[in-house]
């Protein structure tokens, strides 16, 4: 006769706080970052072969839907983090940034590969070197194309970042002197 195996399921870490018999008591900041970590709505903005890394990420061996993101948003206005993968043109530029401005706050942009980076090996007048000089960006991943661990890796990345800021981060006056960097408000 066999034995049928438990599963190995490991709960999201519980933030800091006050712990007793029936009751955990924590602070805000912490219980909506563990919220919001767990439950990222990715939007795809690929335009090269990083994306095609991405859709491996996607598939079953890497399944990116262990980390909370599995549920993919084509929609600027139900997604918060911003996923740009590959070559953007300069006449592309303006369609990023109109993007970047319909998704709701809070947002995160996560730069993946070479050429969305800084422009790859296409320095050429057409190819945008860098989305950062439009938008601002939050992680940047290697690689031409990076590999769907390096993937999983700054999603990681955005996680903790996710979850150790501040809810009223983005009222900050050095948030809002970022944006006006960038000709936003």
């Amino acid at each position: 006769m066999s034995t049928i195996a438990k599963p190995n399921y490991s709960l999201a870490k519980t933030p800091e706080g006050v712990e007793g018999h029936g009751f955990f008591a924590t602070t805000l900041d912490k219980a909506v970052g563990l919220a919001r970590k767990n439950s990222i709505w990715p939007l795809p903005f690929a335009t090269s072969c990083c994306g095609i890394e991405f859709m491996a990420t996607m598939g079953a061996h890497y399944d990116l839907g262990r980390f909370g993101a599995e549920r993919l948003s084509f929609s600027p206005r139900q997604a918060d983090l911003l996923m740009v993968m590959g070559t953007i043109a300069k006449k592309m530029g303006p369609i990023l940034r109109q993007v970047y401005e319909q998704m709701a706050e809070p947002k995160w942009v996560l730069s993946m590969g070479a050429c969305a980076s800084s422009g790859g090996i296409f320095d050429t007048y057409s190819v945008l070197q860098g989305i950062d000089r439009i938008i601002p960006v939050d992680v940047y991943i290697p690689g031409c194309p990076p590999r769907p661990e390096q993937v999983i890796d700054g999603i990681i990345k955005i996680q903790e970042l996710i979850q150790s800021e501040s809810i009223r981060r983005r009222d900050t006056p050095e948030y809002k002197a970022m944006l006006a960097q960038y000709g936003m408000e």
